[in-house]
């Protein structure tokens, strides 16, 4: 399961995500931060791993509540953030009001989590009458290939069947003295957005922002983006 895996994860995942300029967050979050409304009264994170997507949207002036299933993550969030508020909570049962919240944010975290559909639903439940929805994820092509090489002109392949959902488990990654070990599902288009068209979202806006300084992936897309809102 995605929770015990990041359970064993959780303080790599710390040293992994708070060293600057390290990982991918650095370069692809102003991105999704574009797609992101103006705060309003109440934004909720879910699937909140160490903080640091909550502690950004704090800077940009959202009341942030933010909220993961891995207890060790949690620590590590208020460890980092004494002021803000971190709860443990399943994705797939909020423990709070419906139409509570303006916003609910899930940064690179639908993937993680064991009922996708169930918490894209408890998303909307909690959501107020137009609220919005931004979300991040691994993108369906990049999940479902590789490149045959590190040339810049390798082909991209897909050697499984790229539809349903499927679990992977990537290979053990070391970067000088930091070592990460990342696991979780795999979808298809369809499986995101049924599951959003099944909980009453609109798509309001659809971003896969290239790589730059890498010929590779920029033909391939490695992130999809979107942004939606309730009926």
């Amino acid at each position: 399961m995605s929770r015990e895996h990041w359970d064993r994860q959780a303080s790599n995942w710390a040293r992994w995500a708070r060293t600057p300029d390290f990982d991918a967050y650095w370069k692809y979050s102003p991105a999704f931060f574009e797609l992101v409304p103006p705060p309003k009264n109440r934004t909720l994170e879910i699937g909140c791993g160490e903080g640091r997507v909550a502690r950004d949207l704090q800077k940009r002036g959202h009341r942030v509540t933010a909220v993961d299933a891995t207890a060790g993550l949690i620590t590590l969030a208020r460890d980092a953030d004494p002021a803000g508020v971190y709860l443990r909570c399943d994705a797939a049962a909020l423990p709070f009001d419906s139409h509570a919240f303006d916003l609910a944010v899930f940064y690179n975290s639908l993937m993680d989590i064991d009922d996708m559909e169930s918490s894209v639903q408890e998303a909307a439940r909690v959501l107020k009458p137009g609220g919005v929805l931004c979300a991040c994820v691994t993108h369906p092509i990049a999940d479902a290939g590789h490149f045959e090489s590190r040339e810049p002109d390798a082909r991209f392949v897909i050697e499984d069947s790229y539809l349903g959902q499927r679990r992977w488990v990537e290979a053990p990654m070391e970067r000088g003295e930091l070592r990460m070990d990342f696991a979780g599902w795999a979808y298809p288009l369809e499986g995101y957005f049924g599951a959003l068209e099944r909980a009453g979202f609109v798509i309001e806006a659809l971003r896969e922002p290239p790589l730059a300084n890498d010929e590779r992936w920029s033909r391939i897309p490695t992130f999809l983006m979107l942004r939606a809102r309730t009926h």
